[in-house]
């Protein structure tokens, strides 16, 4: 049993229209200038005026900044450090997104406290000054970021995903509210689903596994494996099991980390135009077949917790139903990944942190045999 230090002070506040509470919640934190930092989806669905209005009714002096993309780099931090200063000293940081803007919220966090570039905070407890208090508002059921004190940045000059985490960075309160994912597209919904999904799978047999962090991914797992087809279908449907389940697969991965799913996704976003989650999504089911060789228990054990029998060739099997219904890519070819470039990318998957923890150890030829596999 691997040793372990678990310190759960992330307060969460769930259920239906608990948004609704973000002034209250807000002021009682810090204030009064407070950073609300979101995406343009977001500003256009009128959920960020939404979260302005909250905060700005509570007495809260309020700059938004928008201008968060997918996979957010460090131009996006950088953009939201000089929207923060031009805009006067910030007392709190709210983040109201999927990944991206959450990320980017707490990439913006590590520079206006501390200084430098992302780059210097690649790794983890590299701050040296407090960070702002700050709160996590989820639109999305997939990452779990709110749950986690990483921020997964890219580099804009290399490309290269940088996992930057400090105890310092992790949002002070959590706002799951399920109504919000009500307005979120289909695509979105099944890329973001999957996400969830993998953080349950490759945190429940990581290497850094615990007893606890194995409690909370198979909660994740029970909650999202058998309402993510519903949820896809509707956004109506299951929201409030697909956003704790999220939660709950972030908290997992914020105490046992994940594997080589998310190691080779990573260089295929970096590449290509794809969202995390359907890099996620085309990787997992090979990762798990590969993994079997030593993880065949554990992964029989989700298998039975949604009465599946089998181990690891009928989850990857499972999991390979649950992408087809949502209308995910099968296969790397199928989204216009070049062969030539598989050697390169299994070069950097080889390099990725993350990959640390898989299961199974994995060298070069490793990843490039997965990447194979999944062509």
């Amino acid at each position: 049993m691997n040793p372990f230090d678990f310190d759960p002070s992330i307060r969460v506040v769930f259920g239906a229209g608990t948004l609704d509470q973000l002034g209250d919640l807000a002021s009682a934190l810090a204030g009064p200038r407070t950073l609300l930092v979101t995406d343009p989806g977001l500003v256009q669905a009128g959920l960020a005026e939404q979260a302005h209005h909250a905060l700005q009714n509570a007495g809260l002096t309020t700059t938004t900044f928008s201008a968060v993309g997918e996979n957010p780099t460090t131009e996006h931090v950088a953009a939201g450090v000089r929207h923060a200063r031009a805009h006067g000293p910030i007392d709190l940081i709210v983040a109201l997104g999927g990944g991206s803007a959450m990320d980017c919220a707490k990439g913006i966090n590590f520079l206006l406290t501390n200084g430098g570039q992302m780059q210097s905070y690649q790794g983890y407890g590299k701050a040296a000054q407090s960070m702002l208090p700050s709160i996590g508002i989820p639109t999305t059921a997939g990452t779990g970021s709110e749950a986690q004190s990483y921020a997964l940045i890219t580099c804009a000059d290399t490309n290269a995903k940088m996992a930057c985490g400090d105890r310092k960075a992790r949002f002070h309160i959590a706002i799951l509210d399920p109504n919000v994912l009500t307005g979120v597209p289909q695509r979105v919904r099944g890329d973001a689903g999957i996400d969830a999904l993998a953080h349950a799978v490759e945190s429940y047999v990581s290497t850094r596994r615990t007893p606890l962090s194995q409690m909370f991914a198979r909660q994740a797992w029970q909650l999202l494996a058998p309402h993510y087809e519903a949820a896809v279908a509707d956004p109506q449907n299951a929201a409030d099991a697909m956003l704790l389940g999220a939660h709950l697969a972030g908290t997992a991965i914020e105490n046992s980390m994940l594997g080589a799913a998310h190691a080779t996704a990573n260089p295929l976003t970096a590449r290509y135009p794809l969202s995390h989650g359907r890099a996620v999504a085309l990787m997992l089911p090979h990762v798990i077949r590969l993994n079997g060789q030593v993880a065949d228990d554990l992964y029989g054990e989700l298998c039975a917790d949604i009465q599946l029998n089998g181990s690891a060739l009928a989850l990857a099997a499972y999991l390979e139903e649950l992408c087809a219904m949502a209308g995910l890519p099968r296969r790397l070819a199928d989204c216009q990944v070049a062969a030539s470039d598989l050697p390169a990318m299994a070069q950097e998957a080889a390099g990725q942190w993350t990959g640390t923890f898989n299961p199974l150890p994995l060298q070069e030829a490793d990843f490039l045999r997965l990447y194979e596999m999944a062509f």
